[in-house]
């Protein structure tokens, strides 16, 4: 029996192994085929249009990413390759095979000066490098390939990869007391739950009757808007470990990266369009957490 291919890129980031880790449940419907930079270097375009040419994935999952955001802002050249340039060429060798490019984007497309949770169409305006060469490759794939899915997600999170439930874990078992932020608002994303979710979008578009494409750019985390000090705040109440978590203002940490000040994602047009579900950031955080503890076991 035919199963369609599923090309999905770096493999070893927390999207990339999330879905390495829900693969197996998928096995009976799709062919998996997960690459690193050493197995394919999406900055190549000859060697990607290569690769697909060779193995003709009906479907290309991006989860390569630059994403430290801070460094972002001295390592342009570098951010602006993976972010944008590698998303060019992958969108155009999708197109060039008539297969279906599903890539993520950030929150940090936004300024963060409204106060209510931006809608998909709404006016992008990054206020940092790292999210200009995300908003660069949205517009980038967009304009190269017509079965285009762009997913902007914020906050993302897993027991896999560095993320800020991992460095407050540290950090709590370290010291007595830390210090969070307490002014920037947004929405944590597990990213075991946005892995399910591409899944699911990928079911009945690989349905060879299934002739429509719905491409454009879609939102998702998971429900609920909260600053980072409550999330840190939350973390430290779930794990009972002795350390007092402080909320401090953002001109209190200075970051070489300017940071929206609210960026909550309005997500309603994913789960709508693809009829998911949507799993509260807490219950998220909690079943991220019973995770690491098993890894750790």
């Amino acid at each position: 029996m035919y199963l369609p291919v599923v090309l999905v890129t770096g493999k070893n980031g927390q999207l990339g192994s999330e879905l390495q880790q829900l693969a197996v449940q998928y096995k009976a419907l799709f062919q998996f085929i997960f690459t690193d930079k050493s197995t394919l270097d999406i900055t190549n375009p000859d060697l990607v249009y290569h690769f697909f040419e060779q193995h003709r994935p009906q479907f290309c999952i991006n989860c390569a990413a630059y994403t430290a955001v801070d460094k972002a802002e001295t390592e342009q050249q570098q951010a602006y390759a993976i972010n944008a340039e590698a998303v060019n060429t992958l969108a155009k060798a999708c197109a060039a095979t008539n297969a279906g490019f599903i890539s993520f984007s950030t929150d940090y497309v936004f300024d963060g000066t409204q106060n209510k949770p931006y809608k998909p169409d709404d006016a992008t305006q990054p206020v940092n490098y790292y999210g200009y060469s995300k908003y660069m490759g949205e517009q980038l794939a967009l304009k190269n390939c017509e079965k285009s899915i762009i997913i902007r997600t914020s906050w993302v999170y897993s027991r896999y990869g560095n993320n800020f439930v991992k460095t407050m874990l540290r950090l709590m078992k370290e010291r007595t007391e830390i210090n969070v932020v307490n002014d920037q608002y947004g929405c944590p994303t597990y990213a075991a739950d946005l892995a399910k979710a591409v899944l699911d979008i990928l079911q009945p578009l690989s349905n060879a009757s299934f002739n429509y494409f719905p491409s454009g750019i879609y939102h998702y985390a998971n429900e609920g808007a909260i600053s980072w000090f409550q999330f840190a705040q939350a973390i430290q109440q779930l794990t009972q470990l002795p350390c007092t978590v402080h909320p401090i203002p953002s001109s209190a940490y200075p970051t070489a990266a300017k940071r929206p000040m609210y960026s909550v994602l309005n997500i309603k047009k994913i789960l709508h369009v693809f009829h998911l579900q949507q799993t509260n950031w807490r219950q998220s955080l909690q079943s991220c957490l019973t995770a690491m503890k098993a890894m750790q076991q």
